[in-house]
């Protein structure tokens, strides 16, 4: 634990509930109303993703799933079509199982207790600290990558936050600031200092209820804080994704669970040095060649795709190999199927154009 003087901790706890209450954000639509449900399917959202990304997200997630019951017992491809576009789909994944387990254990309501919340999958300390304070009104700490920054300037914690010591370091400031008696606002309000105040870039510190304690303000240093990520180049990769046509349609196939676009439908990948007559005709569908289409660039957190679309056409009819369970065959006519991987779905939309 960070030993913070006392009455240090009420000035600054006393400064943020005052600025969010007059400055702070109120009307996101997880805040109307902000139940433990809600605010939780919202934190996972906003995982590596922005607010103004996330919104229409979640009002369309919320509109088929209410609660925790009703994402239970959904089929997870229509959980993931509806978060098809977002990204890093196991957060999807998890979410429905912690629902079903939700659903089983807890009375369809996420429990108040972190630990409970930390036993279910997909859920972190932070995200557990927020459906705790936010959701249920009750005290716990948060440490999503706004108030990462805003405690590693207020305090000038040195190091890049990804590293395990000064993870713990922040982890151990922002559980000395909790607040007890307003949790929900105070937590809000250094998540809105990180989103409007305290930013990335050129933060309007003038502008900050808590400059007065800021040591990275003080000493001018409030660009170095939180130190960046060290560099690195993303190794990039290459594969091809063949696009078989027939009278049936496009032939799709679901990704494994793990991995990148896990659980989507998806067109079959081939290695490039493989013939892809040949890759298709292991999964039992005899073709020709049309044409190698224009290679898509995808960039992922940890590594660039290069994808090179591959045009097949079906030597007679669909073979019944291909109906087996984890494959089909999708009609363009129906439109582009949603649950798709972002570049597939710009691949059949060229096609199909």
């Amino acid at each position: 634990m960070s030993h913070l003087p006392p009455c240090r901790v009420k000035e600054i706890r006393h400064a943020v509930l005052e600025w969010q209450r007059r400055h702070g954000r109120h009307c996101l639509p997880w805040q109307l109303p902000a139940t433990p449900y809600r605010v939780w399917v919202s934190e996972v959202m906003l995982q590596q993703t922005r607010v103004e990304a996330v919104v229409p997200y979640f009002d369309r997630f919320i509109a088929h799933f209410p609660d925790a019951r009703a994402l239970a017992a959904a089929d997870i491809d229509r959980v993931l079509a509806l978060w098809a576009g977002l990204g890093y789909y196991s957060r999807a994944r998890n979410l429905h199982a912690a629902a079903q387990r939700i659903a089983e254990r807890h009375g369809g309501e996420p429990p108040s207790d972190l630990l409970e919340l930390r036993a279910l999958p997909g859920i972190g300390p932070s995200t557990a600290g927020a459906i705790r304070s936010l959701g249920h009104g009750l005290p716990a700490a948060i440490l999503d990558g706004n108030v990462k920054r805003v405690l590693a300037r207020l305090f000038a914690v040195a190091g890049w936050p990804g590293r395990s010591a000064t993870a713990r370091r922040l982890w151990s400031l922002s559980e000395a600031l909790v607040c007890p008696d307003k949790p929900a606002r105070f937590n809000q309000g250094l998540m809105d200092l990180g989103a409007s105040i305290c930013t990335p870039k050129a933060p309007t510190c003038l502008k900050c209820p808590i400059a007065f304690s800021c040591r990275a303000y003080i000493a001018g240093e409030t660009e170095a804080l939180p130190e960046p990520r060290p560099g690195r180049r993303r190794p990039l990769r290459e594969i091809g994704m063949l696009i078989i046509e027939g009278n049936e349609g496009v032939f799709l196939e679901r990704r494994p669970p793990s991995g990148i676009w896990g659980g989507l439908w998806s067109l079959p990948e081939c290695p490039l040095d493989t013939d892809p007559a040949e890759a298709a005709r292991r999964l039992g569908i005899e073709t020709v060649e049309l044409e190698r289409c224009e290679v898509i660039r995808h960039g992922f957190t940890h590594f660039e795709l290069l994808i090179h679309p591959i045009r097949l056409r079906l030597t007679g009819h669909a073979p019944q190999a291909c109906d087996r369970e984890g494959t089909r065959w999708h009609r363009s006519n129906r439109g582009i199927p949603t649950g798709l991987p972002a570049p597939v779905t710009r691949m059949l939309r060229e096609r199909s154009g």
